[in-house]
């Protein structure tokens, strides 16, 4: 997967998980939190779901990794490529 596919896959569970949410305009090194009504159990959502979808383990110790939208994808991109 690439870049542009994982920002895809993470905006699809956003969205699934906070359907009202914009998230065409979601700015990419601005906190994905400071942008968007996710609490924390939104967030522990978006990590269930990357590891309900695509097989993906997160620690906890990494969750600061998933700040941004480009952090996001920085730390995903190793571990999604071969998907």
């Amino acid at each position: 997967m690439t870049g542009e596919g994982i920002r895809q896959a993470i905006v699809e569970i956003i969205g699934d998980i906070v359907p009202d949410e914009d998230l065409a305009a979601i700015e990419p090194d601005k906190s994905l939190r400071e942008q968007i009504s996710l609490d924390s159990m939104d967030f522990l959502d978006i990590v269930m779901e990357l590891r309900k979808r695509y097989s993906v383990e997160v620690p906890e110790k990494d969750y600061p990794m998933l700040a941004t939208m480009n952090s996001t994808i920085n730390y995903l991109l190793p571990k999604m490529e071969n998907l």
